[in-house]
């Protein structure tokens, strides 16, 4: 056999064995996500059975406060605000207006508390890593991905988020451009990370300039066979 046929018939050989084992190169985009989704504890997330919060907002003199129950296994969702309270199963929140609505703003606060996960979860949206670049806010530079959900999805429909982060894969601050708008909906931090049980969640964000901040207060998880209420630490 001639050296080039040999080198060609081993390269073949190795190519298909990979394939057949499954070893073949990693998909990147598959590995950003994991890595994500390991920073903040997504692997460990069968262990919850409910996470409670309570999302803050001040924009500018208004301020908004709803606080959550959420039973993930279930997809059951609880909410008590000022506003008035809902308890209901996701998969019924098409049954009329007034729980579209409710559930609206669950997805809303439920993307702020636990994006990272949802950037684990969500894989009909793309991940793109662009490499280092300047921190919207800063100082300094962090790993830029954007995160974009296709216009057919019932919530984040066109939605693209600019994440930046650190060297742990944890996000330190991001863009947010509802429906891919050319001028950014929100900039702001990610911040006092704190462990809630198997997870990591951020328990502030704030703009440039403060006249925007979100904060999560009165936050627990509690665990499978495990009946009272783990809070951050």
């Amino acid at each position: 056999m001639k050296p080039s046929i040999r080198i060609f018939a081993v390269l073949f050989l190795a190519a298909f064995a990979a394939a057949c084992a499954g070893t073949g190169p990693a998909n990147p985009e598959h590995t950003l996500r994991k890595r994500i989704g390991n920073a903040y504890g997504a692997p460990d997330f069968y262990r919850v059975d409910a996470l409670r919060y309570t999302f803050n907002a001040q924009i500018g003199a208004r301020t908004v406060q709803r606080t959550w129950i959420w039973e993930p296994k279930t997809d059951r969702v609880v909410l008590r605000s000022s506003d008035g309270g809902a308890d209901y199963e996701r998969k019924r929140a098409a049954a009329s207006d007034e729980l579209r609505s409710v559930d609206a703003r669950f997805i809303n606060d439920n993307y702020w508390f636990l994006f990272p996960l949802h950037v684990f979860w969500d894989t009909e949206a793309s991940l793109k890593d662009t490499g280092l670049a300047e921190l919207p806010i800063g100082p300094g530079r962090g790993r830029r991905v954007l995160v974009s959900y296709p216009a057919g999805k019932r919530y984040k429909a066109g939605d693209i988020y600019e994440i930046f982060l650190d060297t742990d894969f944890r996000i330190v601050e991001w863009i947010y451009r509802k429906n891919g708008a050319v001028e950014p909906t929100r900039v702001t931090t990610w911040e006092l990370d704190k462990a809630l049980g198997p997870l990591t969640v951020s328990l502030m964000h704030r703009s440039k300039h403060g006249e925007f901040r979100l904060w999560f207060t009165d936050v627990g998880v509690k665990l499978v066979g495990d009946n009272h209420w783990t809070e951050p630490e």
